[in-house]
């Protein structure tokens, strides 16, 4: 099976793809030599004892332990893969700005966050606030921090007991999730945006968009589809990252099965390790799966969209919904479409060699100043030309001078 040539791969030839088959199948043999021996070992030592996998044959092992653990996995990634997106796109978008108040502060928390072990964050955010957290007494800070427990943190399972505030390992697992990798995302948003050309935001500020315009319309568009690779990868790591929930109890999968299920059934560890790690394989495949189908469904939208919407060279330009139609050309001979211009503001930009030559229109008094700014980049068709006058040739007189 031969590959097509590109500016990057030469096509192999007869040698080449004789010597890759002949790889594949020395890798392929090794592979199941490997498999084979591993297999050998583990009938050797019983573990494919019948005993040993039969609790996972039982339906209430599942009801009670396995699907309730991948319940609260799925729970802690869903809640934090949605609150580090949001992370991420606000610090990444705050590194960007133009102000230095706003670009710093941004800077530190990313790089502070992202430099933190993953566990160690887990950990503080689970034992601080049960040992520093003052008592909430009757004063004025005392009734803000708990109606700001009971109306916010509540939805986390954060509450006050005896006067102290309590944090469960579910919210301490979600702000571990939320705060590493909120920062990565934060440095793949600023630097997707970054990989534009930077011609893309320069047409984005001709044609009057403000940077806030530029970053929603042109932008972060076209800095999705470049960071979509990141941004599945870092879910697929936070997923895996709500084991860590295991250290503090939190009753994840990994927990449920692989302490819960050997500590009832003849210690079967290696057998829910398997079992746990099929079912993050099947898990983390859907979720690249499903961001393959979903990156492959917006590029076609685009494309069909681009098809639709009409245009190339010659074609009349659409206005937006509810904008003032264009002036009508006046009559007479229309230049070469070569010659069109296009992108041309007529309140600041005058033409030498083309005007119009309707009196109406050759000030700039008809001319709405305040209409939306991509109108005045619309082509400008049927313009007739207006040569220079030339400069009189000198006439010379026939008579002598006396």
């Amino acid at each position: 099976m031969t590959k097509e040539a590109t500016v990057l791969f030469d096509a192999p030839g007869p040698r080449a793809r004789a010597r890759h088959n002949i790889l594949t199948v020395v890798a392929a043999v090794v592979f199941l030599a490997i498999l084979g021996a591993l297999v050998w070992r583990f009938n050797e030592k019983g573990q494919f004892a019948g005993k040993l996998w039969s609790p996972f044959l039982k339906w209430e092992v599942w009801d009670n332990l396995i699907l309730p653990g991948l319940w609260n996995t799925l729970k802690a990634a869903a809640l934090g893969t949605v609150l580090a997106l949001l992370f991420g796109v606000v610090f990444g978008l705050a590194r960007l700005s133009d102000h230095w108040w706003v670009r710093i502060p941004a800077g530190i928390v990313v790089e502070f966050f992202r430099a933190i072990p993953l566990l160690i964050l887990i950990f503080l955010a689970f034992f601080i606030p049960n040992k520093v957290s003052p008592s909430v007494a009757d004063s004025a800070f005392g009734t803000f921090q708990r109606v700001l427990v009971d109306n916010f943190f509540s939805i986390f399972g954060v509450e006050i007991n005896a006067g102290v505030i309590t944090v469960p390992a579910f919210a301490a697992v979600v702000f571990g999730l939320i705060m590493y990798n909120g920062s990565v995302l934060a440095e793949v948003v600023r630097a997707g945006v970054q990989s534009i050309p930077k011609g893309q935001a320069e047409a984005a500020y001709s044609i009057g968009l403000r940077k806030n315009g530029v970053m929603r319309l042109v932008l972060l568009p076209q800095a999705v589809t470049v960071m979509m690779p990141a941004i599945v990868s870092q879910i697929v790591v936070l997923l895996k990252d709500t084991a860590l929930g295991y250290i503090i109890a939190y009753p994840e999968l990994l927990n449920a099965a692989f302490r819960q299920v050997p500590a009832n059934y003849d210690n079967n560890k290696l057998q829910a390790g398997i079992v746990v790690a099929v079912i993050y394989i099947a898990i983390n495949m859907s979720v690249s799966r499903f961001a393959t189908w979903l990156e492959a469904r917006s590029r076609r939208s685009r494309k069909t969209e681009a098809k639709t919407m009409g245009g190339g060279v010659g074609a009349p330009p659409r206005l937006p919904r509810g904008a003032p139609p264009l002036p009508r050309p006046p009559r007479g001979r229309v230049l070469p479409v070569g010659r069109l211009v296009i992108g041309v503001y007529l309140s600041e930009v005058k033409h030498p060699v083309m005007a119009p030559t309707d009196p109406r229109m050759r000030d700039d008094s008809w001319y709405d100043r305040s209409c939306d700014p991509p109108l005045r980049l619309l082509a400008l068709p049927h313009l007739r030309s207006r040569r220079r006058p030339r400069a009189a040739a000198p006439q010379l007189s026939h008579r002598r001078r006396r």
